[in-house]
């Protein structure tokens, strides 16, 4: 063979393999413990992902600081497509307005892929508690300022801030406990220790189901599958807090353009398999692909959000 000849053929072989992607195990970041809502959609998509790529999604776990850990991590691996990172409201728009300083950009440091769904967030309480509706709800607080009290993930998490909120929105107060993961807050609540939780509906819909937590208002854009009797937050006169959390997919920054279509086409493909549909709902949650585009513009567009919700609540920035 001659020797052009050899060398475009090199090429091409060489072409071929770089086309050939995946050509090994994907590993995907999920910067929270297993078990949480971050986790349970991780592993929901990634195991029909794989399948699709013709490779093996291995989910790995690297929680620690609502987040940060995992996604700092993320964002230091090479970016050829062999690792992705679950990028969700707490770590990619909450982190870097709350924290003074993060070990990562969620902007620059990420390459979107896209949403996967969108998880609605739910007010829960005590069964004992002495309300009825969000509006009784919110009389009992403002008749006793500082004598009932919320729990959360910990000090500057979702939990934490979508309670500063919803204080802030209503001209409440109650007293702030934080916890090392929502895990322990709802089983304090159950036990009546603290009365409060904003979650989530994936880590409290059992307990709601089972009469162990009273639920009294939903942030969705309309009322939900699994608890119908439940308004909405804009239902029942609060639309401050009628926002939905989000959980998408993304890679480190620099990934090709290439890989990146061909996750999100991946993406929307398994999220319009009927049984990923309907074990994403039976989490409570909602499939919410997007372009890559609309996925980017959403954090850019949360992140926003969250620095105005700081700046508003006054909140002092954490270490």
């Amino acid at each position: 063979m001659k020797p052009a000849l050899f060398a475009m053929a090199l090429l091409g072989i060489a072409s071929s393999a770089h086309a050939a992607y995946p050509e090994r195990p994907i590993k995907l970041i999920v910067p929270y413990a297993a078990g949480g809502t971050t986790d349970i959609i991780a592993r929901i998509v990634g195991t029909r992902l794989g399948p699709v790529l013709g490779q093996p999604v291995v989910i790995e776990n690297r929680p620690g600081a609502g987040g940060a850990v995992g996604s700092a991590y993320a964002a230091k691996q090479p970016a050829d497509g062999y690792t992705l990172v679950m990028e969700v409201e707490s770590s990619h728009a909450v982190n870097p307005n709350v924290y003074l300083k993060t070990a990562y950009d969620p902007v620059k440091d990420f390459a979107p892929i896209s949403n996967l769904a969108d998880v609605p967030n739910v007010l829960v309480v005590n069964p004992a508690f002495p309300a009825t509706d969000l509006a009784s709800f919110i009389k009992q607080l403002k008749a006793n300022p500082g004598k009932f009290s919320f729990g959360s993930s910990g000090n500057g998490g979702l939990s934490h801030m979508n309670g500063e909120l919803f204080m802030n929105a209503t001209g409440t107060r109650m007293l702030h406990v934080p916890y090392k993961g929502l895990g322990p807050a709802l089983n304090d609540a159950v036990a009546g220790q603290i009365q409060v939780v904003f979650d989530n509906i994936p880590s409290s819909s059992g307990l709601i189901q089972g009469g162990r937590l009273k639920p009294l208002a939903v942030a969705a854009k309309q009322r939900l599958k699994v608890l119908p009797n439940v308004p909405t937050y804009a239902e029942a006169g609060l639309p401050a807090m009628n926002n939905p959390s989000w959980f998408g997919l993304g890679a480190p920054a620099g990934t090709p353009a290439a890989i990146l279509d061909q996750l999100n086409d991946a993406v929307r493909q398994v999220l319009a398999e009927p049984e990923v549909v309907a074990a994403i709902e039976k989490q409570g949650a909602i499939p919410a692909p997007t372009s890559r585009k609309a996925f980017g513009d959403l954090i850019r567009g949360q992140n926003a959000h969250w620095k105005q919700v700081v700046e508003a609540i006054h909140f002092t920035k954490l270490q």
